[in-house]
Order: C-alpha cells, then sequence, then structure tokens
C-alpha cells in the first residue's frame, strides 16, 4: 500500500494577505505649480465677480475708479431695490419665455431625435442633414426676414413671438442631442419587444422612450434655459422694454445718460441667478446626459 504525500501549503505572511497598496503619490515641484496655476486662474476669474458683489451694496459716494476694490463703508441695499423695481415685471416674463422654450423644443427635439433614429425611412439622412443646417445660419442673416414671417403669421409682439423663434432655432440641437442619445444608449431590443407587444411608433415613444429620456431632457432644457434667458439679439429685434425680457430692461437700466453702477451690478447679479439655479440643481446631471449619447455602450 503506497501514501501520497500532500505537498504543504506555501508559506504565508503578512505582506501576501494584506491587500496591494495604491502607491502613494508625492507631493514635488510638479504638484505645487499646478496647484499654484489653478489658484492664479481662480483668482483671475472670481475678481470681476468680487467687483460686482462689492459694487452692488455701495453707495454713490464710494463708487469711484480708485475704491472699486474696497469694501464698501456703509453695506446698503438701495441699489438692489432700485434694480429690482426697475426688473421684476421684466424678470416674470422672462420665466414666461424661458421655461415654455425649453420644455416645448425639448419634447419637439426627442421626438425627431427617436424618429431619426429608429425609422429609416427614405431620406432621413437629408432630413437630419437639412435639420442641423439650421444650427449653422448666423441669427444676423435672418433677423430682418424672420420679423417679417412673424408679423405676417400674426403672432403678438414681445413674448410669444420670442417662444416661437426661440422654439424653432433649438429644434436643430436639441434633435441632435436625442437622435445621438436614443442610436447609442437605448437598446434596439427595447423597441423591438414594444413592437412585438402591439405598441406603435407613438405609443412606444410616449410610454417606452420617454420615461428613460431623463439625462437628454436635462441637457437640453439648461441649455435651452440658458439661451433663451440670456437671449439680447432676438429680444431687442422682436420685443421692447415694455413686454420684453430682461436683458433689454438690464441694458435700459445699465445704458441712462448717468448710469448708476450699484444698481447695474445689482441688476447684473438678479439677472443672472436663475441660470446659475439651474445650474446647481442639474449641473451635476449635466455632463452625465451629455456624455451619454457620446459612446455606445
Amino acid at each position: 500500500m503506497t501514501t501520497t504525500s500532500i505537498p504543504a501549503p506555501p508559506p504565508t505572511s503578512i505582506e501576501t494577505l494584506s491587500p496591494k497598496r495604491k502607491p502613494r503619490r508625492e507631493f514635488g515641484p510638479g504638484s505645487i505649480v499646478k496647484y499654484a496655476l489653478v489658484l492664479l486662474f481662480l483668482i483671475i476669474v472670481l475678481m470681476p465677480m468680487y467687483v460686482l458683489i462689492v459694487t452692488s451694496f455701495k453707495s454713490g459716494s464710494d463708487i469711484g475708479v480708485t475704491s472699486q476694490w474696497n469694501l464698501p463703508e456703509t453695506w446698503t441695499l438701495a441699489s438692489w431695490e432700485k434694480a429690482w423695481d426697475s426688473l421684476h415685471a421684466s424678470f416674470i416674463r422672462t420665466f414666461q419665455l424661458a421655461i415654455p422654450v425649453a420644455l416645448i423644443s425639448s419634447v419637439i427635439g426627442a421626438a425627431n431625435g427617436f424618429v431619426l433614429s429608429r425609422w429609416r425611412f427614405p431620406g432621413a439622412d437629408v432630413v437630419f442633414t437639412l435639420i442641423l443646417f439650421g444650427m449653422f445660419i448666423p441669427y444676423q442673416a435672418v433677423m430682418i426676414p424672420l420679423r417679417d414671417i412673424v408679423t405676417t403669421i400674426g403672432i403678438p409682439p414681445g413674448i410669444p413671438t420670442l417662444v416661437f423663434v426661440h422654439c424653432v432655432y433649438g429644434i436643430p440641437i436639441c434633435t441632435l442631442i436625442f437622435r445621438n442619445y436614443y442610436a447609442t444608449t437605448v437598446p434596439e431590443e427595447l423597441v423591438e419587444a414594444a413592437r412585438v407587444d402591439g405598441a406603435g411608433l407613438l405609443r412606444t415613444f410616449a410610454w417606452i422612450i420617454l420615461p428613460i429620456s431623463i439625462p437628454g431632457f436635462v441637457v437640453t432644457i439648461i441649455w435651452q434655459f440658458t439661451s433663451a434667458w440670456n437671449d439680447y439679439l432676438f429680444a431687442i429685434f422682436l420685443s421692447n422694454t415694455r413686454n420684453g425680457p430682461i436683458t433689454i430692461a438690464l441694458n435700459a437700466l445699465a445704458g441712462a445718460q448717468s448710469p448708476d453702477y450699484a444698481a447695474s451690478m445689482a441688476g447684473a447679479l438678479i439677472t443672472s441667478l436663475p441660470t446659475l439655479v439651474v445650474y446647481v440643481l442639474l449641473g451635476r446631471w449635466f455632463i452625465g446626459g451629455l456624455m451619454a449619447g457620446s459612446v455606445k455602450s
């Protein structure tokens, strides 16, 4: 009877049992230079913001070229009150402009993107190219014909006209974003399963595609809301201070014969606040939604 010897297990040690640790990065001269440059660029970017905020709380006697970096001797909200009195009506009108533009153009872009990515009808590529062509037409080239068109159609001047124009100009970029998103992110099997269950194109889009399109909607809503809120060129041609958005009112506030710099600075901060809030609330989903349709999973 022969016996088979079982080889002994190799000796273990603390080094073999413990997980490998990542090598610690050394904080050398290169890192110091890198962080110093980042800090320098941050200071350069924040310098105008500092002057903007500080000046908005100054009184008229504190404002001057030599004292623009100084803190106010007397902190006052008079400039903010004056700016709000001049801007509050147009501030509300701009919400009436930016919110419908963001929602309407996003929904139309989503429908276009789904059809162009999943329904290969004859001439689909030509249609998509013609839609994208609208992104490359400069506003200045169509401003006068556009004004004639909205006058002929009979759209009321002011916010309704601007809603129509911004929706039309927003459709190309929204279509591009959603077409890439649906073509690279939404699996073909999902659409096929809905088709097998008897769902048509519209029902598939409404009940299957829209609920999983949140990343794309975040991108287009931020894009369109910001574009409509900050627009000045369309606003100056198609509206006025009585029925236009806040950019027109801010220009009137800052462009007087003897401008009130403190009120202008406060007005600029009031004007930029909604877009800042939108980016703070939705910004963490913006890059993810923008990259969701960039690569095929």
